[in-house]
């Protein structure tokens, strides 16, 4: 009886394990889609002249280009460091993963 509660409590672990990574999957395509976006946003804000023009909370107002630009490598900087933490993260659950597939693969060998 202990060793079915055992093999459920393991495999209620690796069912949040994988719910865990699903949501930081999700999450760090979401940072790379918003990296993307950032990128292209500061690609297209060097050809552009001095005059710029960002929406703040649902304005558009006139902004100098360098500081724009400032801001935009500043929120590039911060993006990178979050999917850098993400893939921490998702390396992390990945172990932990394996580890208990392999623990729970190896308990039912022992039969």
């Amino acid at each position: 009886m202990k060793e079915k509660s055992n093999k459920e409590e393991m495999l209620q672990e690796m069912q949040i394990l994988e719910q865990n990574l699903q949501n930081t999957l999700v999450q760090k395509q979401s940072f790379q889609m918003e990296l993307v976006e950032t990128n292209s946003a500061f690609e297209e804000l060097k050809k552009s002249d001095d005059e710029v023009y960002k929406v703040v909370g649902g304005l558009m107002i006139k902004s100098s280009k360098d500081k724009v630009e400032k801001e935009l490598q500043e929120k590039i900087k911060f993006i990178e460091a979050k999917i850098v933490a993400i893939e921490k993260q998702e390396e992390f659950l990945e172990k932990k993963v394996e580890e208990l597939r392999n623990e729970m693969i190896k308990d039912n060998s022992k039969k």
